[in-house]
């Protein structure tokens, strides 16, 4: 899994699937607890552990009362 920390506000945030459309919905109720999870994806800025900082779009899960889990680059943009 590749290494990266958010450096600016996530935007541009859409639902991808929600409910019992999240594949992986049985796994995240085991691991971080019963939810009405939603898989999400947005834009923001990360920095890599060489110091590099680029655009990229990120992708997570989340359910309310749970937060923010399991957050992945799935394209990167322009080097910032």
């Amino acid at each position: 899994m590749e290494e990266f920390e958010l450096v600016s506000e996530i935007r541009e945030v859409e639902v991808i699937a929600r409910g019992g459309r999240v594949r992986s919905r049985r796994r995240l109720n085991k691991i971080y607890g019963r939810g009405i999870w939603r898989k999400m994806k947005g834009i923001a800025v990360a920095e890599f552990p060489s110091g590099r900082r680029m655009v990229v779009e990120v992708h997570w899960y989340e359910a309310h009362g749970i937060g923010r889990r399991e957050f992945k680059v799935k394209l990167r943009g322009e080097e910032v």
